[in-house]
């Protein structure tokens, strides 16, 4: 027994309970402060050694994230959201048309852009419109926060697990989007029709709407770089472009303005995430070196991961209790031997993803909304949203899984 087989077992638990609660007690780390000083004990323990640390960080789920995010902070910054939701809004004129409006919208948006940037955007016009229309909040912010977990199933380039999971399997992000945008559309019908059923008394009665959002301030040449840029991402992607390379390649060109300072773009990049990212992979490859031995790889293949069902109730389960980017991590090891490795990888995508529907504390697109919400004086409950995440998630995971075993 050398000291890193000793310390590794104990730093991945420490680093995965940690991230599960989210704070160390006694101390002030957050979820990327544990993951980075869960890589370095790695480091220290002699685990893995720095140059393994760097070859263990999957450097095209970094480039991807950060790209993505430029540009999301572009199309934030220039008002390109507030825009286009306003417009969709103020369309609609009774209490389902916004519920509709508000579902469409945030999950078109996350099928393609991350989902937690499109919640943080999303939360404060649905606010001000459900206010000065004088309507119930409550339900528009749950259908906000769930119909961005189902959009974001969709693409690579929906939320953070896809993208990890796009870079570990090799799928094509065609490939990926054909798979899985049949989820994400199912989903999002469910969002409208659950949401309806659970707030009946919101759109019982009927009501003509006649809603107005304030844009704000916006900056025209600026929206429309950033959109056409979007468009450009979407068609390089399809065409079967690296998503990293055409994502840093995107997000370098909209640093290249005179409207904006770089300094507000580089305000709405979340670094957390980033380094939460390169600490997980450290700490995963540690342990995979010290743990990853025949009898670990027999035991976990006697769980039964090539079976569908219970490959997505697993996903499920562990996404909900340490999250879903480290339950992706965590899985990364034992997904290749299987003997359909590519329809696994889709349903670990899908079943991360949707089981962030099931309660308040399940994704972190969820808590954005959440946290928007209780800023404005309009707080979320953890049963008032748990009436339509449960059914939600369970109906969406067993439609996934059976047209996933279907396809």
């Amino acid at each position: 027994m050398t000291v890193a087989s000793l310390a590794a077992p104990i730093i991945l638990v420490l680093v995965y309970g940690g991230v599960a609660i989210g704070r160390i007690p006694g101390l002030r780390l957050d979820r990327a402060g544990i993951a980075f000083l869960g890589g370095a004990a790695m480091i220290a323990c002699g685990g893995v050694s720095l140059d393994e640390a760097f070859r263990a960080i999957d450097w095209d789920t970094i480039a991807l994230l950060l790209g993505m995010m430029i540009v999301v902070a572009h199309l934030k910054v220039s008002g390109a959201f507030r825009a286009l939701g306003a417009l969709a809004v103020e369309h609609a004129h009774a209490p389902l048309a916004l519920l509709i409006a508000t579902t469409a919208l945030a999950g078109a948006l996350s099928a393609f852009l991350v989902n937690d940037a499109i919640c943080l955007v999303m939360a404060p016009i649905v606010v001000g419109a459900t206010r000065a229309l004088r309507r119930d909040p409550l339900p528009y912010l749950v259908a906000t926060a769930t119909a961005s977990n189902c959009g974001s199933v969709a693409t690579i380039t929906g939320n953070p697990q896809n993208m990890v999971i796009g870079a570990l399997s090799g799928i094509s992000y065609p490939a990926f989007s054909a798979a899985l945008a049949p989820v994400a559309a199912f989903g999002l019908v469910l969002v409208v029709v659950v949401v309806r059923l659970v707030y009946r008394e919101e759109f019982a009665r009927r009501v003509v709407l006649d809603p107005h959002v304030v844009r704000g301030r916006s900056h025209p040449g600026q929206m429309l770089k950033a959109s056409l840029t979007c468009v450009a991402l979407a068609i390089a992607f399809f065409a079967g472009v690296r998503p990293a390379e055409a994502a840093i390649i995107g997000g370098a060109f909209l640093l290249v303005t005179r409207a904006l300072k770089p300094a507000r773009i580089y305000r709405e990049l979340d670094g957390p995430l980033l380094i939460l990212f390169a600490g997980l992979f450290v700490v995963v490859a540690g342990a995979e070196r010290a743990l990853l031995t025949p009898d670990v790889v027999a035991s976990v293949q006697r769980l039964g991961l090539a079976d569908p069902w219970r490959l997505s109730a697993l996903v499920a389960v562990l996404s909900n209790v340490v999250s879903n980017v480290p339950a992706v991590l965590a899985l990364r090891p034992f997904i290749p031997p299987l003997a359909d490795a590519h329809r696994a990888w889709l349903i670990v995508a899908m079943s991360s993803t949707l089981a962030g529907n099931l309660t308040l504390l399940g994704s972190v697109a969820n808590l954005i909304v959440a946290e928007q919400a209780r800023a404005a004086a309009t707080p979320i409950g953890f049963f008032a949203y748990f009436k339509v995440g449960l059914p939600l998630t369970l109906v969406t995971l067993a439609f996934g899984t059976a047209w996933l075993v279907w396809t």
